[in-house]
C-alpha cells in the first residue's frame, strides 16, 4: 500500500477530529505530502472508524488519484496549493467554532495578535474573502494568505494550518481555534490589548529554541 505509514497516521488523527472540536460531520480534511505523492482524506466519509486504506493517495502535481477506493476531499486544490506554497508537509483544514465565528465577522480581515501562540505562524493571521468550498477561487485565496503565514482563516468557512508534519499542523489548528476563542471572549468584555509587531517578533525568536534539545 502506497504511503502506508502516512495513511495510518491520518486515519488515527481522524478518530478525534470531531471530539477535539475541529469539525462537525464530514467537514474538514487532512493531508500529508511525501515527495511527489500526497495522502489525504476522502470526501464525504465519517471520520470515526475510517481505515488507512480509505485514505486517498494522489499525485502532487496533478491531483490525479493513484491509489484508494474513494474520491479525495473536495478541497484537494486547497491542500495541494497550500503544501506547495508553504513548502511544508502537512495541512489540516477545520470548521472549528470560534475560528469560523471570527472568519464570519464583518470587517475583520485578520485574527489579531492577542496572544503569542500565533507568533510561529506569522503573527496576526489573515482572513480570506469568502469563496465557495471546493472552488479554485478558495484554493487561490488560501495560497495567497499562506505566502507569509502557516495558518489562516477562511471567510465564513473555517481555518487552515500547515506544518512540517501532521502533529505540528494539527497543533496549529487547535491553536488557531483557541486563539480565536480568547479574542472573542476579550472583545466581548472590552477592548483587547494586542501585542505589537516587535513583541510578536521577539516571541517568535524565543520560541524557535523552545522545548527540549534534540539529542544527537
Amino acid at each position: 500500500m502506497l504511503l502506508a505509514e502516512e495513511r495510518a497516521l491520518i486515519a488515527e488523527y481522524c478518530q478525534h477530529f470531531a471530539s477535539d472540536g475541529l469539525v462537525v460531520g464530514t467537514a474538514g480534511n487532512i493531508s500529508i505530502r511525501v515527495d511527489d505523492l500526497v495522502a489525504l482524506t476522502p470526501t464525504g466519509l465519517p471520520y470515526v472508524g475510517i481505515r488507512p486504506e480509505d485514505i486517498c493517495v494522489v499525485k502532487m502535481d496533478t491531483g490525479e488519484l493513484v491509489e484508494g477506493d474513494y474520491q479525495p476531499t473536495s478541497e484537494i486544490h486547497l491542500h495541494l496549493q497550500a503544501l506547495e506554497t508553504t513548502g511544508l508537509n502537512s495541512v489540516v483544514h477545520t470548521h472549528s467554532t470560534h475560528a469560523t465565528a471570527v472568519a464570519s465577522m464583518e470587517g475583520v480581515t485578520e485574527l489579531p495578535t492577542i496572544h503569542y501562540a500565533t507568533a510561529p505562524m506569522g503573527g496576526a493571521l489573515p482572513v480570506t474573502e469568502y469563496a465557495r468550498y471546493g472552488s479554485q477561487l478558495l484554493a487561490d485565496r488560501v495560497e495567497e494568505a499562506l505566502r507569509n503565514h502557516t495558518g489562516c482563516l477562511l471567510g465564513n468557512h473555517g481555518s487552515v494550518a500547515a506544518g512540517k508534519d501532521l502533529a505540528e499542523a494539527y497543533t496549529k489548528a487547535l491553536t488557531i481555534e483557541w486563539t480565536a476563542q480568547v479574542w472573542l471572549l476579550a472583545r466581548s468584555a472590552g477592548t483587547p490589548r494586542l501585542l505589537t509587531s516587535e513583541q510578536v517578533a521577539d516571541c517568535r525568536s524565543a520560541m524557535a529554541t523552545y522545548g527540549q534539545p534534540v539529542k544527537a
